[in-house]
């Protein structure tokens, strides 16, 4: 390890001057919030997916209706490749700027209109039906819209505080499902049981307005990313076909990202998602206990993010994702283990043992998202290889591990799951991975 201290948001990388810093602030909001809107829904819905299973599904069945609830999502991640390399597509030929406005005030529609469907009781089939097709517009949609948001950070940040800058974007989806957590936590709180199954849950889907109109007003002022611009003569050398040129020279770097997304899209929401849904409805948890001991444990993650961001600057991404890939093997079946003592204590125990693979994955996946792909098609390339494996994941993992639970009945089939996936990047990284985290941005070095 390098000896030499990071720069320090007091000095800042030498030659950088103080408007460039403030520039990049912006560049992180603007970037941020729409990844903050997005998870909030996500984190929103899957919280509040055993309220919301009656009321769009018939409830004799109460794990039928929760799993076809889960089940929306796995179905709408599916179009997120679909949509992902038709919005990537758009922001390498007309920039990340633009694109991102569109994609933000999507987001901030559909997902109010979910506050506003009529349920199953009132117009039986179609109820599920237009939450389905809501969710299949979000998700194509979000296929484009993080990875978006990562290029356009990444584009802005000083070169060697890429990973750093990065965890801001990672720590916009945590915050982002905290406040789903909190306002589902909240939301159940201040309404008694036949209240929140009748109106009550509509009101947090609705708050999605406001937030996305506060992020289309950062979007609208800042500029599009430097590299961006330099990398196509200010926007004017555009790759005609971005989709065609990332396949035909970036597959080795889209198989690394793939790789290393799958597990930790199977890590993030095997714990965001599911685990409270287990600690309740498995261990008999209260489900406000199973709710906050999650948002405990995302709010330690938080700050621990940015500091990962700085360790990978200084070491590399490889060594962080390989320790991160090793922890999910060894660490995750502990911590469901202290997990089954049942109590809020051994909750938040648990998930604060499940944090630590977090810690060396999620921000160093995000920055590899960008770097690991030339700039003229990064957004296409990284659309692609993201959303053909994290997206997708993140989708059917609540359904597997609630599956796989009622199947086997025991939570560490989720284990073994998720270890098939930590041993399979493993090799991906080992075998086929190139360090990123001192080369150009720019460079096409990664193409075969």
């Amino acid at each position: 390890m390098s000896a030499v201290a990071p720069p320090t948001a007091a000095t800042g990388t030498p030659g950088v001057d103080a408007e460039k810093r403030r520039a990049i602030r912006r560049a992180i909001g603007a970037g941020s919030i729409g990844n903050f809107v997005e998870q909030f829904d996500y984190g929103l819905y899957g919280y509040m997916a055993p309220v919301l299973a009656p009321a769009f599904f018939p409830d004799s069945d109460p794990t039928v209706a929760v799993l076809s609830t889960y089940a929306i999502i796995a179905i709408a991640c599916l179009f997120r490749p679909l949509g992902g390399t038709l919005v990537g597509r758009w922001g390498d030929r007309v920039g990340r700027k633009k694109t991102l406005l569109w994609t933000i005030a999507f987001m901030g529609v559909t997902t109010a209109l979910i506050g506003a469907l009529p349920t199953y009781h009132q117009i039986g089939i179609l109820a599920p039906l237009l939450l389905l097709l809501l969710r299949v517009v979000q998700g194509m949609i979000s296929g484009g819209e993080y990875v978006g948001a990562v290029a356009f950070i990444v584009e802005w940040a000083e070169p060697d505080r890429r990973a750093y800058y990065a965890s801001y974007a990672s720590n916009s989806c945590f915050v982002g499902l905290l406040a789903g957590a909190g306002t589902a936590a909240l939301t159940s709180w201040v309404f008694d049981g036949p209240t929140l199954g009748s109106w009550g849950w509509r009101i947090p889907f609705l708050l999605a307005l406001p937030l996305s109109a506060v992020g289309i007003w950062l979007r609208r002022h800042i500029s599009e990313s430097p590299e961006f611009m330099r990398a196509t003569d200010g926007g004017k050398e555009v790759v005609k076909s971005p989709i065609r040129e990332a396949l035909r020279t970036q597959r080795r770097p889209i198989l690394v990202l793939c790789g290393v997304s799958v597990m930790l899209a199977i890590l993030s929401y095997s714990w965001v998602t599911f685990y409270p849904e287990y600690l309740t409805g498995t261990l008999g948890l209260p489900r406000w206990m199973a709710l906050t001991s999650n948002a405990i444990s995302v709010a330690v993650l938080i700050p621990l993010l940015p500091l990962a961001g700085i360790l990978s600057d200084r070491i590399g991404r490889k060594p962080m994702l390989v320790t991160g890939a090793v922890a999910c093997i060894v660490l995750v079946p502990l911590a469901f283990r202290v997990g089954e003592g049942g109590t809020f204590g051994t909750a938040i125990a648990s998930q604060l043992i499940y944090i630590i693979p977090e810690f060396f994955l999620t921000g160093i996946v995000t920055v590899c998202t960008a770097e690991l792909f030339a700039t003229r098609t990064r957004f296409s390339a990284s659309a692609i290889a993201y959303n053909s494996s994290f997206s997708i994941f993140q989708g059917i993992t609540p359904f597997v591990a609630t599956l796989l639970v009622s199947s086997f009945d025991t939570i560490y089939a989720v284990w073994v799951y998720l270890a098939a996936a930590a041993v399979m990047a493993l090799v991906v990284v080992s075998t086929f991975m190139t360090e990123t985290y001192r080369s150009h941005l720019g460079a096409d070095k990664f193409a075969q």
